[in-house]
């Protein structure tokens, strides 16, 4: 099973993880937001890896949302709004079957099984 990640191509944090695993020689198959939008099934399958996590509500695109959105931030409000704005999801997010996390953490990576190899 490959490992995917998903993030967009020009953000910062993309940049250093592509270095990363790219000099730690793990293959993985890029998915960028801006070119293949996430469904709302992926983007449950993701809530229900790796929880709350997955929204990065420090960002613009958080803070740019309606304030009746993020006041009923859950749910089927929840998944509408990042399936509009996929700049919501925290940046990397890794996927290798349902192993999962987000944020650019190598050290982290390296202790989750399954995460980088089969």
């Amino acid at each position: 099973m490959t490992l995917t990640v998903y993030g967009i191509k020009n953000c910062d944090s993309m940049k250093k993880a592509f270095q990363w695993l790219d000099s730690q020689g793990i293959a993985y198959t890029f998915v960028d937001f801006k070119r293949t939008p996430p469904n709302p099934a992926e983007i449950e399958a993701w809530l229900a890896g790796v929880g709350d996590a997955l929204v990065n509500t420090r960002g613009p695109s958080y803070r740019q949302l309606p304030d009746a959105v993020r006041a009923d931030f859950s749910g089927d409000v929840r998944i509408q709004a990042i399936v509009d704005k996929p700049t919501l999801i925290k940046r990397p997010l890794l996927v290798r079957g349902q192993v999962m996390t987000v944020g650019f953490q190598p050290e982290t990576w390296t202790t989750i099984p399954h995460l980088l190899t089969d």
